[in-house]
Order: structure tokens, then C-alpha cells, then sequence
């Protein structure tokens, strides 16, 4: 779908669900939030209310679930779970009515798609807290071509996010073919993201996800160079265990957190090609409580088995550290 027609459908879409979006959230136990409307005047800083009580605070990544969400990841014998249908799939399995979703879960950004995938989690007493988007394209590329369409693509999905009531998103940093990480490109183009995403009072999260182009310091120094309260950083508990001892990942992740907002990613352990790595949630969780994170917490089960059953653990874990 066009960028041009998407912000269009985002605009009318947002007047029509304005007046009930607020109840509508604080029914699902989610953060009160109100896009901001085309045209009127940006917001100086990210105005989500999150919920204090722990279980109110934890949402389901469906990342965890890619082997039986319909799409490219689907594993071939496994149920087939529409997009549509997760946040009441969440709802009745976990008992959790908050959810993050993966841009490539998506089988469209057609508007009358998005409308009817909001209806169906509102329907199901829940809502969408985060999404995260992958591209192709990479935001500091030396080609410039290629820096604009990184910068589209996230535009794109934050019109997405308005239209289904995500208070934020991730974008990923993919890596780029003709130059390695670049502080001062990046920067560049998460300036006009920053700008697009206040217009939208919608907060545009980077993780430390991709070991070369998202490692957690470099994404530290794009966010310091950025200084906008509209590009925060997204800790992810165990991605930097992924080539990296606990020396460097432990004090990475707490780089993260010194720049966290509104999400962070909850793993118990991360698969690599050295086998699965256990994270070590004490260390982390206290990390967490020391810089008084106020935002939700993503369940990311992300190593082999039934992420099902260690969903349902790690929730009473998170449970438990957020008491």
C-alpha cells in the first residue's frame, strides 16, 4: 500500500476511533494514549500513562510464535493462528490482554485491513503496546537512496501505530552492504523519524538486537547524538548475550536502560549457534528497578522448545520481579 494513502486512511481513522479510544484502552487495562491529529501542534515529550499493576505491565510478543503465526516464519504441521486472532489467542491462554507485533506478521498495511485487526483485538478486551518493524533498507547506509526508503518505511509504520491505537514502535537498524554502522548517518535520518513521530506523539524505540548494526553501545551513541525524547532505546535482556560474554552484555543492557522508555524485551535465555545461553534475570530485573522503568515488559521467548510453556513461566517470573 502507499505511504500517501495509508496517512490519509491513518488521519480519518484516528478522528473516527478519538472519542472511544481512551475507554476503550483503560478497559483492556492498557496506557491511556491519544494520537495526536494531523495538523495540530507537536508534542514536546511522549505522554504515555502506563499502568502500575505487574501483570498489567507485560504484553506478548508475537515474535515468540512466529512457527505458528500464518506467514513466512509458519512451520508447516503447526496450528495456523491469523495475526487477527492473537490478541484473543493471548488472552485465553495467558491471561494477558496486551500485545507487541512484528511488522512481518502483518498480511497487509492496507487501512481496511489495519481497522479490522483493531477491532478484532479491542473485540478480544485487549490492545496493541508496541509494535516492532523490520526493513530491508538500512538508516545509515551511504547510499542516501536507500537511508530515505529506512526512513519511509518507519514513517509508514507509525501511521500504522496511530491508526491501531500502539502508543510506540520499534524500528530495526538493518545492516548496510556499503558501510559499516555509521553514528552520524543514522542520526541523520533518525532526526526526521523523531520529527514524524512527534507529530504523531508516537515514541520510536531502537534495540540492541542485530550484533553489528544494533549492537548496544553503538545504539547508545545514535540516541545521544539524536537527544530527542521521541528516539529511546529498547533493552532487549539476553540478545547481547549473542557473541559477547557477561562482562559486556550485563553493562550494555544497562546502557540501554539509562535510555529506556515505554518497552523492553523479557527473555530467559537466547538461542545462538553456541547452544542456549541462560540470561540472568535477577541481574537484569535489578537493573530495571534501578532506573525506576516505568514501561511494559515484552514477553520474547526467543531459544528452542515450546515458547507456550515458557511464556506462561516467564510471565510469572516477570510477575514476580515487578511485585
Amino acid at each position: 500500500m502507499k505511504n500517501q494513502n495509508l496517512a490519509i486512511a491513518s488521519q480519518t481513522t484516528r478522528r473516527e476511533f478519538l472519542g472511544g479510544m481512551a475507554l476503550a484502552l483503560a478497559g483492556a487495562g492498557s496506557c491511556l494514549f491519544l494520537p495526536t491529529l494531523s495538523g495540530a501542534a507537536a508534542a514536546s515529550n511522549p505522554s504515555i500513562r502506563f499502568p502500575s499493576e505487574p501483570r498489567q505491565r507485560i504484553c506478548v510478543s508475537s515474535y515468540s510464535f512466529r512457527e505458528f503465526i500464518a506467514g513466512e516464519h509458519h512451520k508447516s504441521g503447526n496450528p495456523t493462528i491469523e495475526l487477527k486472532d492473537f490478541a484473543a489467542h493471548v488472552v485465553e491462554k495467558f491471561k494477558v490482554n496486551k500485545i507487541e507485533t512484528w511488522s512481518r506478521h502483518f498480511p497487509s498495511t492496507d487501512p481496511t485491513y489495519l481497522k479490522q485487526l483493531r477491532s478484532a483485538v479491542e473485540n478480544a478486551g485487549a490492545a496493541i503496546v508496541n509494535m516492532t518493524v523490520s526493513g530491508k533498507d538500512s538508516a545509515y547506509s551511504a547510499d542516501r537512496d536507500e537511508r530515505e526508503r529506512a526512513v519511509a518505511n518507519c514513517k509508514k509504520w507509525v501511521d500504522a501505530a496511530a491508526v491501531l491505537g500502539s502508543p510506540s514502535i520499534r524500528t530495526g537498524v538493518s545492516p548496510a552492504k556499503s558501510s559499516k554502522p555509521n553514528v552520524e548517518r543514522l542520526a541523520e535520518s533518525l532526526n526526521k523519524i523523531a520529527e514524524y513521530a512527534s507529530a504523531n506523539n508516537i515514541p520510536v524505540h531502537l534495540e540492541n538486537d542485530d550484533p553489528v548494526s544494533e549492537d548496544a553501545y553503538f545504539i547508545v551513541k545514535v540516541i545521544e547524538q539524536v537527544n530527542s525524547p521521541w528516539i529511546r532505546a529498547l533493552p532487549d535482556f539476553g540478545n547481547t548475550l549473542d557473541g559477547h560474554d557477561e562482562n559486556y552484555a550485563y553493562p550494555a543492557v544497562d546502557a540501554m536502560f539509562a535510555h529506556a522508555y515505554a518497552i523492553c524485551h523479557v527473555k530467559p535465555s537466547i538461542g545462538t549457534e553456541n547452544g542456549v545461553i541462560p540470561v540472568g534475570l535477577a541481574r537484569t530485573f535489578g537493573i530495571l528497578r534501578r532506573y525506576s522503568y516505568k514501561g511494559y515488559c515484552s514477553m520474547e521467548y526467543d531459544a528452542p522448545g515450546d515458547p507456550y510453556k515458557a511464556t506462561a513461566s516467564l510471565i510469572d517470573t516477570t510477575v514476580s520481579y515487578l511485585s
